[in-house]
């Protein structure tokens, strides 16, 4: 199942590796792996390309970055296309991108003598960026009968699938909670009228789609092998005013 119909599909640059995400997720259908074994597999690619940017290779670190993004959205496909949704596969995703986005954040801090304070604004703008997105992607998902698993505003841990444990729904929304209620909230606050308004046109969404997780690791990678390394914290930093011009953009819609 698609996570919109046809005609509200746009172009999401974060997204560029849903074609091969697809073929993987097909490639498994008949087997016993799991969308959690291919979230793991996403968590170890994150983990080397880690390891690969404290060893100076670069071009290696962008390969693993890429390759997480593909895993990321292929754990999902794969869900869908052995009907199998879960709340643990989708908060297990979202918590293990928020601290591989830190761990990668303070390696890069490490390779660049970065202060620990512009590190820490950079992973709040960076979270903080990458929510905007996910809060009107849901908003478009949940009004054209998309994907629901997620919800624009996360208050309680929900009703486990018949497929899935409640123990282990509620263990990973408190994890997700602690780690992402602050940036949802935020967002939240920012723009309170757009589940309402939800005028979310496709050139606009393709527009916001530059600050999902997907493109944010290919800058990271790209700007690594260009020479730009000292450069990746403060540009998340300056993003937040092109954050701030979408946001009066989607007002004005």
């Amino acid at each position: 199942m698609s996570k919109l119909p046809e005609s509200n599909k746009f172009i999401d640059v974060s997204d560029y590796g849903r074609p091969v995400a697809k073929v993987i997720a097909k490639a498994l259908k008949s087997t016993t792996f799991t969308p959690i074994h291919v979230t793991l597999l996403f968590i170890v690619s994150g983990l080397l390309a880690i390891v690969c940017i404290l060893e100076g290779q670069y071009w290696l670190a962008t390969f693993f970055l890429i390759l997480k993004s593909i895993l990321d959205a292929a754990d999902g496909e794969l869900a869908r296309v052995k009907d199998t949704p879960s709340y643990t596969g989708r908060f297990l995703d979202s918590v293990a991108d928020i601290l591989l986005n830190f761990l990668i954040l303070l390696t890069v801090r490490y390779i660049t003598d970065t202060s620990w304070l512009m590190t820490l604004g950079a992973f709040i703008s960076i979270q903080l960026q990458g929510t905007l997105y996910n809060y009107y992607y849901v908003i478009l998902r949940n009004k054209y009968n998309g994907d629901t698993t997620s919800r624009v505003y996360e208050k309680k841990a929900p009703k486990a699938f018949p497929i899935e444990k409640q123990r282990h729904v509620d263990i990973l929304f408190f994890l997700y909670n602690l780690l992402y209620r602050a940036f949802d909230k935020a967002i939240y606050l920012f723009d309170p009228k757009a589940e309402k308004e939800a005028k979310l046109p496709n050139w606009f969404m393709t527009l916001v789609s530059s600050f999902g997780l997907g493109f944010q690791l290919l800058t990271i990678g790209i700007m690594l092998v260009l020479g730009l390394k000292t450069y990746i914290i403060p540009l998340f930093i300056y993003l937040n005013v092109v954050m701030l011009a979408f946001i009066l953009l989607r007002k004005s819609l």
